[in-house]
């Protein structure tokens, strides 16, 4: 099932497309807006898995959106206008469908979505949106992740190296998405741990090989949600 979001500034646009979208199977529009702010600070919330965003937009256009929404995403976009085209592959989208919107063209954009969504191309790196910019980090560097204490919607990554690197506005369901399954896990609400920083673990708590600041190895508290899937892990 392709659950979409549309953001398009019009609402002609997007009673037009949500009207399409209702005639396609196995597609389901799950929220409309027509205001980029408002569609940014509550997508990543909005169980969703493509955007279908207007290009052509008063403020905020669409490819300024694209690039602050996170990779969990696949992103459609829609414009009357050509010259946007190699801008838009640029930021690795699903596809560019042109104004005026037709039924089967849309259907087109939406199997190239689909097959995305069910078989994502397996990769040793993911490109995030962080403090630093767009910035490529190897999976197998990761050592640690935890919400930001500045602000909950930005995760703290640790490297192996020590480096500290905060994703922006990245929630922890889309973040595990994104991770090689095999080796991550979440611990509690707050904190995921790369498998291979994990030096030593009960059913309550994990003692891992990073150093804190005091020179101790950092200790995770095991929540009781998660126990299990832990220990399934490990084959306990």
């Amino acid at each position: 099932m392709i659950k979409c979001v549309i953001l398009d500034d019009e609402l002609l646009a997007i009673s037009y497309l949500k009207l399409l979208c209702e005639q396609i199977d196995n597609v389901e529009v799950v929220k409309a807006f027509n205001d980029p702010k408002v569609f940014l600070n509550e997508i990543e919330n909005i169980d969703c898995n493509v955007c279908i965003l207007d290009i052509e937009m008063p403020g905020m256009n669409g490819l300024q959106v694209a690039e602050l929404i996170s990779g969990s995403k696949k992103i459609i976009f829609t414009t009357a206008y050509k010259e946007y085209a190699a801008e838009a592959f640029d930021l690795n989208v699903v596809d560019y469908v042109r104004k005026p919107i037709k039924k089967e063209r849309l259907i087109q954009a939406f199997e190239k979505a689909k097959e995305l969504v069910q078989n994502p191309p397996k990769k040793d790196f993911i490109e995030w949106n962080t403090n630093i910019g767009k910035t490529v980090i190897f999976t197998d560097q990761i050592a640690y992740i935890k919400t930001s204490e500045i602000d909950s919607r930005d995760k703290d990554i640790i490297l192996n190296d020590g480096t500290n690197i905060v994703l922006k506005n990245l929630n922890f369901k889309n973040l595990l998405e994104m991770l090689p399954s095999k080796d991550f896990a979440q611990v509690n609400k707050k904190e995921i741990i790369a498998l291979s920083s994990i030096k030593v673990f009960s059913t309550n708590e994990i003692i891992t090989t990073i150093l804190t600041e005091n020179d101790h190895f950092l200790k995770l508290q095991i929540g009781e949600s998660y126990k299990s899937p832990l220990m399934e892990m490990f084959g306990k």
